[in-house]
C-alpha cells in the first residue's frame, strides 16, 4: 500500500469527475442494499417455513376464521403429530402508524411446532405460565428498545378485537425476546390465545388458521387432502398446503420479486461498470506523459498496470462501502416501512456480496486502461507530450 498516496493524488486530479463517479457508484450500492432488504421482506415467509409444517386456512380467504373444534378432528389423522393454531390480532402501539404483527398462539404447542425458536432474553416458562405474557421478536425489540424492557407492562391496542369491557387495549407482560434459528427474524409478537379468547367481545371459539406438524414431509400432499376432505360441504371449508408453498404463493401474488430485483440490480451494476471504465480510460489518456515518465524512472510495466487497477478498486470499494452503510442506516431506522413489511433488514452476507461485487467491478473496469498503460512505450508517451 506504499503507492496509495500516489493513487489518491491521481484520483483527485479532476475533482468534479471524481465526485460524480463517487455519487453514481454510491447510489447504485445504496439501491442494492435497499432492494436486498426488500427482497427479504417478500421472501422471508418462505425462508422460515418448515417442510414438516402444513397450514390449514379457510378455503375462501385466510381472513375468515375457523372453528376451534377443527383442531381435535385434524389431530386424529394419521401422520399428524401436533396441531396448533394462530390468529391475526392487528396490534397498535400508541400511534396507528405503529402497526404490530401480533399473533395469539398456544405457547406449549407453538414451541413444539417451532423448535427453532430461540430465546435471546427472558424465560420461556414465564411466557407459558403467564396468560398475559408476551414474546417479542428481536427486530421489534430493537425497534422499541428505548421504551420496552423485559419485565415491563406494555399496552397494545387493536383495531379488530374489541374487549368485553368495551375497550380495545390489551395489557401484556413483556417476558422475553426471541428469534428463529441463528439469524432469522419473523418480525412478530406472540401472545397467549387463552387471554385473547377470554377477553374479546366476539368471535370466541374461533381461530385464524391451523398449523400442523407432520411426521413425514413426503406425506404432506396426502395429509393435506385428508384434512380438507374432513370439512367438505361444511360452513367453513378448508384449504391445506405446506407452509413454504403458502408463503411463496402469497409473495407470488405480486409477481416474482426476486427476479425483478435481480434484473434491476444487474442493469444498474452494468451501467456503473461502464461509468467506471470510462472514467479510468479518460484518466489514463490524460496521464500518458506521466506514465511514460514513471517507466523512465524505473517503474515496471506490471507495476504501472497494477497501480491503475488499484485506482479503480479504490474508488469502487469506497463508494460501495458508503452506499451500503447508508442503506443499512436507512433500513435500521425505517419504522414506517415496517408497518407494511415487518421483516425488513439487510443481511450481513448481502453486505459482503456487495463489497465483492464492487471489487470485481473495480478490477474489470480498470483492466482495459491498465492494459493500455502496460503496453504503452516510453517513446510513444514522450512523443504525445511533445
Amino acid at each position: 500500500m506504499k503507492y496509495l498516496r500516489f493513487v489518491m493524488t491521481n484520483l483527485k486530479r479532476n475533482k468534479t469527475r471524481l465526485l460524480f463517479t463517487f455519487l453514481s457508484i454510491m447510489t447504485a450500492f445504496l439501491m442494492f442494499g435497499l432492494l436486498s432488504a426488500l427482497k427479504i421482506a417478500f421472501s422471508a415467509g418462505a425462508d422460515i417455513a418448515g417442510k414438516d409444517r402444513l397450514l390449514t386456512l379457510h378455503k375462501v380467504t385466510f381472513t375468515q376464521p375457523l372453528p376451534i373444534s377443527y383442531g381435535r378432528q385434524i389431530e386424529n389423522i394419521d401422520g399428524v403429530e401436533i396441531v396448533s393454531h394462530q390468529t391475526w390480532f392487528g396490534g397498535i402501539y400508541k400511534d396507528p402508524r405503529n402497526q404490530l404483527p401480533l399473533f395469539p398462539v398456544e405457547p406449549e404447542k407453538h414451541l413444539q411446532i417451532y423448535p427453532e425458536l430461540k430465546l435471546l432474553e427472558g424465560n420461556l416458562d414465564d411466557w407459558v405460565s403467564n396468560r398475559q405474557g408476551l414474546l417479542v421478536s428481536k427486530s421489534l425489540a430493537d425497534r422499541f428498545a428505548e421504551e420496552w424492557k423485559v419485565g415491563d407492562r406494555i399496552p397494545i391496542q387493536t383495531s379488530i378485537w374489541r374487549k368485553k369491557d368495551g375497550t380495545n387495549t390489551y395489557d401484556f407482560d413483556f417476558v422475553g425476546i426471541y428469534q428463529l434459528g441463528e439469524d432469522l427474524d419473523d418480525g412478530g409478537m406472540l401472545m397467549n390465545y387463552k387471554y385473547f379468547d377470554e377477553s374479546r367481545a366476539f368471535g370466541g371459539g374461533t381461530v385464524g388458521w391451523y398449523v400442523l406438524k407432520i411426521a413425514n414431509p413426503d406425506d404432506s400432499a396426502q395429509i393435506a387432502k385428508e384434512v380438507d376432505k374432513l370439512f367438505e360441504n361444511s360452513s367453513a371449508e378448508t384449504k391445506t398446503s405446506t407452509e413454504e408453498a403458502f408463503a411463496k404463493s402469497f409473495a407470488g401474488q405480486i409477481g416474482d420479486i426476486g427476479k425483478i430485483i435481480n434484473a434491476v440490480v444487474s442493469a444498474v451494476f452494468f451501467t456503473m461498470l461502464l461509468v467506471v471504465a470510462n472514467t479510468m480510460s479518460q484518466s489514463i489518456r490524460e496521464r500518458t506523459g506521466e506514465i511514460g515518465v514513471l517507466k523512465t524512472l524505473g517503474f515496471s510495466d506490471s507495476k504501472v498496470m497494477w497501480m491503475v487497477i488499484l485506482e479503480a478498486l479504490f474508488i469502487t470499494l469506497i463508494s460501495a462501502a458508503v452506499g451500503l452503510l447508508l442503506a443499512k442506516l436507512f433500513v435500521d431506522n425505517a419504522d414506517s416501512v415496517r408497518k407494511y413489511f415487518p421483516i425488513f433488514y439487510i443481511q450481513q452476507k448481502d453486505i459482503v456480496v456487495g463489497l465483492i461485487i464492487a471489487a470485481v467491478m473495480g478490477v474489470i473496469a480498470g483492466l482495459m486502461p491498465a492494459m493500455q498503460a502496460l503496453r504503452l512505450k516510453i517513446v510513444d508517451a514522450m512523443r504525445k507530450v511533445a
